[in-house]
């Protein structure tokens, strides 16, 4: 049996995730492949991420990629939250999403959730709608039930419909269009994915465990469990339907997983500073935590034992501090609070990340080493 060192382990991960250099010949849709989605609920935040990994870039590529070029598409991704994602690799995702352990409806009976799902579906062909023009369209197209008050919201009542919309979005029936002014719209994703349809559910999960493994291995059904938000018993006979393609290797002397045959770890060890961005798939990943939030790290930089609440100052693969980027205008100030002393090699470093935020976000960047008072990110 193979066995790896934590930071070995970490070599592994860095190098794979574009963090000890950028992914070759990278571009948006490459990086989004390779990650297994950007989080994106902050997207300049998955603008950082993406740039962070590649030569040159900027939030504009990215926008461009999502918009105009269509190679991404921001949607519901790993844990049901809003991702960017490769459209090429869409049939996987929604294939593999579809087959994820899902909750009972509440409020509708499985035959009117499918009526809303081809609601929604044929509402979005061709055109991008908000929420209101999509509930419209929604009832015009099942009946009025699909438009009574009915779910709970943070002002008021949501229209009964909108429980169907994760099962929507899993089927690949509806995904997020470009915004409105303040507005947020939806869209279907077959407008620029011609022939689109789901991949087969156990042919699907099996490739996001492969990509998973390559990523962020060595990894255990607890890690991919945590990273799904699926039940670990679940997760375990996902592992065990693999068979043969899997290997098993000691991770600091505990069992763990990787690709048969794919136990490789480059000769040098980590080294370099980094600010990445708030949910980076780096720190989301990384398990076991106490071995990339060291000390004091774990106190200032996780959110109840949650990664990614908070953007994190790497330095040689480790969370050593958080930041904070305010923007003013042109203007980026950015806020660095270490938790260790930067020798003047790092402090350079940082102060060639600071610039490539700048560059990334189209701003002038300054930097600041101090206390970041902002709390975490919900």
């Amino acid at each position: 049996m193979r066995r790896l060192t934590y930071e070995q382990v970490r070599r592994r991960r860095l190098d794979r995730q574009g963090l000890t250099a950028p992914l070759p010949a990278a571009g948006p849709a490459e990086v989004a492949a390779r990650l297994g989605g950007v989080h994106a609920q902050v997207l300049s935040a998955a603008e950082l991420a993406i740039g962070l990994r590649t030569t040159g870039t900027t939030r504009l590529d990215v926008r461009t990629a999502l918009w105009d070029e269509r190679s991404l598409v921001k949607t519901r991704g790993p844990r049901f939250t809003v991702h960017l994602l490769a459209t090429a690799d869409l049939p996987i995702w929604t294939g593999a999403l579809s087959a994820l352990p899902a909750r009972p409806l509440d409020l509708l009976t499985e035959e009117q959730a499918e009526q809303v799902v081809v609601a929604i579906a044929e509402a979005l062909r061709d055109a991008e709608l908000t929420t209101d023009e999509l509930t419209e369209a929604v009832v015009a197209g099942t009946g009025p039930w699909a438009g009574e008050p009915a779910m709970a919201a943070f002002q008021g009542w949501w229209p009964r419909w909108v429980e169907a919309m994760s099962l929507a979005t899993r089927r690949g029936a509806m995904c997020f269009g470009p915004n409105r002014g303040r507005l947020v719209t939806y869209t279907n994703p077959a407008r620029w994915l011609p022939g689109f349809r789901p991949a087969d559910g156990r042919t699907a999960l099996a490739e996001v465990l492969r990509r998973y493994l390559y990523a962020y291995g060595p990894a255990t059904p607890a890690h991919v469990a945590q990273w799904l938000a699926v039940p670990k018993r679940w997760a375990v006979e996902l592992f065990d339907s693999l068979g043969g393609e899997l290997e098993e290797v000691s991770m600091a002397g505990s069992p763990a997983w990787v690709l048969a045959g794919d136990t490789d770890v480059p000769e040098e060890p980590p080294r370099g500073v980094r600010l990445l961005p708030y949910f980076d798939a780096y720190p989301v990943n990384c398990f076991p935590r106490a071995e990339v939030f060291p000390g004091p790290a774990a106190a200032r930089a996780l959110a109840g034992g949650q990664a990614g609440n908070y953007p994190v100052l790497l330095v040689d693969g480790l969370v050593a501090g958080v930041w904070h980027q305010r923007r003013s205008g042109r203007r980026i100030d950015v806020t660095v609070e270490s938790l260790v002393e930067l020798r003047p090699r790092q402090l350079r470093e940082l102060d060639e990340q600071v610039q490539r935020v700048g560059e990334i976000l189209a701003g002038a960047p300054r930097l600041t080493l101090g206390e970041v008072a902002v709390g975490p990110h919900a």
